[in-house]
């Protein structure tokens, strides 16, 4: 993880006209061109600058990178009753809770960092 960026994660493509994109995965409004790889993230590291200047200039609360945040494992998910059923009805054939059940789900469909 590059640490000029706070957290966040970078990806970088070779567009058709052979610039290289440098932008934010989780900031997708954020990013830069350069003719290298490390040209393009040194653009991008002057934007992330300018961006962070203006948000103070303006009072405004700077993003903070989800791989940074404190997480405490719980949240509330509203979902359609039919899905409910579903996975109430799902948990209980396992003989696990409707959490287990969901979690499990989660997981399975989720990259895992």
């Amino acid at each position: 993880m590059d640490q000029r960026f706070d957290g966040f994660s970078v990806s970088l493509y070779l567009d058709d006209e052979g610039a290289w994109l440098a932008h934010f995965t989780e900031l997708p409004d954020i990013s830069a061109f350069g003719q290298t790889p490390e040209a393009a993230l040194a653009e991008l590291a002057i934007a992330w600058e300018a961006m962070k200047e203006t948000y103070r200039d303006k009072g405004m609360t700077i993003p903070i990178a989800p791989a940074r945040k404190k997480y405490s494992g719980s949240f509330n998910v509203r979902i359609d009753k039919s899905l409910h059923r579903a996975l109430a009805i799902e948990a209980a054939r396992e003989g696990v809770s409707l959490n287990a059940i969901v979690a499990k789900k989660l997981s399975e469909s989720t990259k895992l960092h």
